[in-house]
């Protein structure tokens, strides 16, 4: 399968998440483009983006796995 660029949104809202987030990516490091994460401390939430290069059924089996994760939710979008 060919690789493409998607972008995973990822919203946490229960920081006891973030440990198993962390080594999901890290499953997918060699995909991963880049990543950058937010706390937004006024809504006690932390926003995470990460950019993959990778097949598709890939990224949507991670953005699955940490959207099932308590107090996540995460979102994917795919380049043409």
């Amino acid at each position: 399968m060919e690789n493409r660029v998607a972008i995973v949104a990822i919203m946490v809202s229960d920081p006891q998440s973030v440990a198993a987030i962390n080594d999901l990516l890290h499953q997918h490091s060699d995909y991963i483009i880049g990543r950058m994460g937010l706390p937004y401390r006024q809504k006690k939430i932390n926003i995470i983006s990460v950019v993959l290069d990778a097949p598709q059924d890939t990224v949507s089996a991670l953005s699955g796995k940490i959207g099932k994760l308590p107090g996540v939710t995460a979102q994917t979008l795919f380049s043409k």
